[in-house]
């Protein structure tokens, strides 16, 4: 992997790993992921955070090679959740001078992953706008609970106008994969961060009073160029509002007559001009593009069969990511399938009816088995409403 190049005295430490299946154990990532770690090297050294365990061997020599000789004044903490905090220990026995800065609630759980002796001594506690200078750069605090965990912070580095912003901007995806970058940090902030749009508008509003020329965030590519594009896209995705213009449907068919029912959906949506329709077979895709995906359009098509007296599981598993969450403000449409007694709309629309500021479509398509003239003219309504001006 290519050198990241930040500035004359902040040098990128971090590494990518491209063995990870799952991340968090339960997010593909078919091009890795990068564990983001900075140095900033003035009269005082600060590191910016430490690195996942899969990386510690690596993380350390460029530690050691950035440092070049000297020892780090202070470890600033910004997130504890292991990928980034596992090295806390190993770094502050290497370096026993070293302070570790973080907030109130940082060093909790510090002492919940870590047994170290003495360590309050060597504890510096900060809260909103406090400041620790380096020399010709100084560091302020900003405090961003629940992005994602209650400890979070992000600092800002006033001579440079950096901002290290924890996992907020980050995205899946090594340094060295060439992709776009909105897609895989799209899937990676409702999938992680998702849940708490109001507290990143609230993170977002606070950054909003400050200059910042680059974000550089714990894992993806730090963002120099553009940055209004980066954050309009968080500002989009935080308050819930769709992105783009076009429909999700979302099937879960078990023998077929469901994924034809989709079939044909589609191309009844796009034959009455709808901007853009995206089907996704839920038993066989990625669960975490069916909820970026969800998220991305304005309007979205439920299908599924019937399943032992409720819906087929993969929909209920959806369905149930889309709550945990906060998915809201869309238009929802329902299809349902079943060869005897149809259940599966009825638990579909109860999840859905539980969502905030939701409109259902008319009608509800029931198909019995498979689609015949009166549930194909359903259908047919359905795309109406779905494409309605």
């Amino acid at each position: 992997m290519g050198d990241v190049k930040i500035s004359d005295s902040v040098i990128y430490i971090g590494a990518d790993d491209k063995t990870l299946d799952l991340f968090e154990s339960q997010y593909k990532v078919p091009n890795g992921v990068s564990y983001n770690s900075y140095l900033i090297v003035d009269e005082k050294i600060a590191v910016m955070d430490t690195a996942d365990h899969r990386v510690t061997d690596i993380w350390l020599e460029k530690l050691e090679n950035a440092l070049n000789g000297r020892s780090p004044d202070y470890l600033v903490i910004q997130h504890m959740e292991p990928d980034h905090s596992a090295n806390i220990k190993l770094l502050a026995e290497k370096y026993p001078e070293m302070k570790l800065v973080g907030n109130a609630k940082t060093f909790t759980m510090m002492k919940q992953f870590f047994t170290m002796d003495g360590i309050d001594d060597r504890c510096v506690t900060v809260k909103e706008g406090d400041t620790l200078s380096l020399g010709s750069h100084t560091l302020q605090f900003i405090m961003a609970p629940m992005v994602h965990w209650p400890e979070v912070m992000v600092t800002y580095e006033q001579s440079e106008k950096l901002l290290f912003s924890a996992d907020g901007f980050g995205k899946f995806g090594t340094l060295d994969t060439d992709e776009d970058w909105a897609c895989e940090a799209r899937r990676y902030y409702f999938n992680i961060v998702g849940k708490y749009g109001a507290q990143v508008q609230a993170l977002l509003k606070k950054a909003a009073g400050l200059e910042i020329k680059m974000i550089l965030p714990l894992h993806g590519p730090v963002l120099k160029d553009n940055l209004e594009y980066y954050i309009d896209k968080y500002n989009v995705w935080s308050s819930y509002e769709p992105e783009d213009k076009g429909v999700f449907v979302a099937y879960a068919s078990i023998h077929g007559h469901t994924a034809d029912a989709a079939k044909k959906l589609e191309q009844m949506l796009k034959d009455r001009g709808a901007e853009k329709v995206v089907v996704m077979d839920l038993s066989r895709s990625d669960m975490a593009e069916a909820v970026e995906d969800a998220f991305r359009y304005d309007r979205m098509v439920l299908m599924a069969a019937s399943y032992d007296g409720g819906v087929f599981p993969v929909m209920e598993d959806f369905l149930l990511h889309l709550k945990s969450k906060l998915y809201q403000n869309r238009k929802i449409g329902i299809v349902e399938n079943g060869s005897w007694g149809p259940t599966a709309g009825r638990v579909m629309k109860s999840y859905v009816e539980g969502f905030k500021n939701v409109t259902l479509a008319e009608p509800m398509v029931t198909i019995r088995s498979a689609l015949n003239e009166a549930s194909e003219s359903a259908l047919a309504q359905l795309a109406d409403a779905m494409t309605a001006k």
